[in-house]
C-alpha cells in the first residue's frame, strides 16, 4: 500500500528542508551561547569572559589530545622523521596554549 507524499512539490520539499537546517543552526547557536552582557556597561563581563575562555580552553585541548593521538599512532619510523619534528613543535605550542590559557582562567 503506497502511501500519501509528505509534501506537493519538489519547492515545498526545498522550503521544508531549509527551514529544519535554519532550526538546527539556531539550536546549536543557541547552545554554545554565551553569557549575555551585563545591561550596565561599567560591570564588567567576568563570568562571559571565563565562560569563552572554559569554551577555548575545552577546544585547545581537544586538538591537543587528537593531535597526540595521531603522533601515537603513527609508525616509529614517521615518529623519527622531519615531518613528525615539525608536527612535535606544533603540538607543543598548543600544549603552552593550552596552559596559558588555563592560567588566565583561574585568574580570573
Amino acid at each position: 500500500m503506497k502511501t500519501a507524499p509528505k509534501h506537493t512539490s519538489n519547492a515545498e520539499r526545498q522550503a521544508a528542508y531549509r527551514r529544519r537546517q535554519a532550526e538546527n543552526r539556531a539550536n546549536k547557536a543557541e547552545e554554545s551561547a554565551l553569557v549575555p552582557l551585563p545591561a550596565i556597561s561599567s560591570v564588567p563581563g567576568t563570568a562571559r569572559w571565563r565562560q569563552a575562555l572554559a569554551y577555548a580552553s575545552f577546544h585547545a585541548a581537544t586538538v591537543r589530545d587528537e593531535m597526540q593521538a595521531y603522533h601515537d599512532e603513527r609508525t616509529e619510523r614517521w615518529q623519527e622523521s622531519d615531518r613528525a619534528d615539525d608536527f612535535r613543535e606544533r603540538l607543543e605550542r598548543i600544549e603552552e596554549l593550552c596552559d596559558s590559557l588555563d592560567e588566565v582562567r583561574n585568574e580570573m
